[in-house]
């Protein structure tokens, strides 16, 4: 259980949330939604004691179990199985188990016993951790997330951005946490695995807060809805399920444009009448008192609630190229033996828009990595033609500098702009007054989505290779991504999960990973998107 009194939540000097109070316990299921900013990332990591806050006091009963949108990195060199184990303790335990079987068959005399005691203590720590049921369970929750069963033996070092994901999520779902804090689960999940984890949530007896863009997971699964509003610095606890949140937020939008109307109605009338009796010397004070109490008819209104702020983004105009300014001939690349990517072959024409497919692991992050030159194939080369201008955005938002601020990060990359007009950019992307000299490290992940964004627009790029663009994005700001992405004249190469980032870029041709087939675009590989 999570217990919250009275608790303020700051940023910097940035007062965020204010005078919280709340309980979430075993069976609730919390949606925690709000515009992107608004402090749901910055209230999990709150909850989950990675950060304190300001004032007032939180208590936990039981263990938490917190996937953040960007999970820490695993030791590169533990087995995706040992690290979903380590969770319960249990890596260690199978360590120690392997580690007294191979003493005992090559040991003798003192040696051989020593090592059957060891063999014993292993086994006794190992059933205790829930033996062989808890590893088929560990191998079920990873066929759930849709790891496959070829990269559970494989170091996590040589895993995809979005499989390490899903190993964070497999080994939080093991721990068997009493809570659970979970930010953007869906991310880099196909189709299959968003519903199998649907459905786990839905049986799962502990508490639950999710912060999700998903609507359908959010509309399945949460019994509560938290919604942060950042015009007031407070939380707006609704104990009901999605779909009768969203209904109750219209009724109640509805109320208060009703009561508006009525007291300004009122008002008007009151200060007509005070105005006529002002002038009179034995009415003059009756007339300030009806003036009064039509500013309190309206100052004892609700608030009306603004429309939150868009972030107006436009993709750079392109600068000037050849035909072909940028093409990949026999890419290889291996990890660990591991052969992703073997012969690639693509063309990328001036003004061409390129989605590439492929299931989890398929190489499609690695393939726009080798593109951008972040990496260097072990076979093959990328040929840039006459006039190339990249811009590169990473799904794991490694463009960014995290120990530099937000302004810093743009100035970086756009190194011909005052500092006034790298205020004003990022001003049009929701940063201002004090965000700007936040560190990026401390960002959410729609907020990291939007100052890489804000990079790209100042870039001159005629070839764009964007690796998930929409994650992390509230509904507002996606739209605002896709208008962008169908506007932009250049040549696009993009990796998604989302058919409506399909339906915007109108892709011309298809790459399919890992057999490197390439196709032109039909509606029919649409049914590929969501899964792959």
């Amino acid at each position: 259980m999570i217990t919250v009194r009275g608790v303020d939540i700051r940023v910097g000097a940035q007062l965020l949330l204010a005078d919280l109070s709340f309980t979430v316990g075993a069976g609730d299921r919390v949606g925690l939604v709000g515009r992107n900013g608004a402090g749901k990332t910055t209230l999990l990591t709150t909850l989950a004691g990675e950060r304190r806050p300001a004032a007032g006091d939180i208590a936990v009963t039981g263990s938490i179990g917190y996937l953040p949108q960007d999970p820490r990195a695993a030791d590169p060199a533990i087995t995706v199985t040992d690290r979903i184990l380590s969770a319960r303790g249990l890596d260690t335990a199978v360590r120690d188990l392997r580690a007294a079987e191979t003493a005992m068959s090559t040991a003798t005399g003192e040696a051989q016993e020593k090592a059957m005691a060891a063999y014993a203590r292993a086994e006794a720590a190992f059933q205790a951790g829930g033996g062989y049921a808890a590893e088929a369970e560990a191998a079920r929750l990873a066929a759930g997330v849709g790891l496959p069963n070829r990269a559970l033996e494989q170091p996590v070092g040589h895993l995809s951005g979005g499989q390490r994901r899903r190993v964070e999520l497999a080994r939080i779902l093991f721990a068997q946490h009493d809570m659970l804090l979970l930010d953007e689960p869906t991310n880099h999940l196909d189709a299959d695995s968003v519903l199998w984890l649907r459905q786990f949530l839905l049986s799962y007896p502990g508490g639950l807060i999710v912060i999700s863009h998903d609507r359908e997971l959010l509309k399945a699964t949460v019994n509560r809805v938290f919604h942060l509003d950042p015009q007031r610095l407070t939380i707006d606890i609704h104990n009901t399920g999605w779909k009768k949140y969203l209904e109750q937020l219209d009724v109640d939008e509805r109320r208060r444009q009703r009561e508006r109307a009525v007291a300004e109605r009122k008002a008007a009338v009151l200060h007509a009448q005070a105005a006529k009796m002002q002038a009179g010397a034995s009415t003059a004070m009756a007339a300030k008192n009806m003036a009064r109490r039509a500013d309190k008819l309206l100052s004892d209104l609700e608030p009306v609630r603004r429309s939150a702020r868009v972030a107006k983004i436009r993709l750079p105009a392109p600068a000037p190229s050849g035909k072909t300014p940028l093409s990949a001939i026999g890419l290889k690349k291996a990890y660990g033996g591991l052969q992703v990517l073997n012969g690639v072959d693509l063309a990328v024409d001036r003004g061409s828009r390129v989605v590439i497919l492929g299931l989890n692991g398929a190489g499609k992050t690695t393939l726009l990595r080798l593109l951008a030159g972040r990496e260097q194939p072990d076979a093959g080369r990328v040929v840039p033609g006459h006039g190339l201008r990249l811009g590169y955005f990473a799904q794991e938002h490694d463009t960014l500098d995290l120990a530099g601020t937000v302004r810093q990060n743009l100035a970086a990359v756009a190194p011909g702009l005052t500092d006034g007009e790298v205020r004003n950019v990022l001003g049009s992307f929701l940063f201002s007054g004090d965000d700007v000299d936040k560190p990026a490290g401390v960002l959410s992940g729609g907020e990291k989505t939007r100052l890489a964004l804000a990079g790209l627009v100042h870039s001159s790029a005629n070839v764009l290779l964007l690796d998930e663009p929409t994650n992390n994005l509230d509904p507002v700001s996606r739209d605002e991504v896709l208008g962008a992405v169908g506007s932009y004249p250049g040549a696009i190469v993009m990796v998604t999960h989302d058919e409506g980032a399909i339906e915007a870029l109108r892709p011309d041709r298809v790459l399919i990973l890992p057999d490197a087939t390439e196709d032109l675009w039909s509606d029919d590989y649409l049914d590929l998107v969501s899964l792959a």
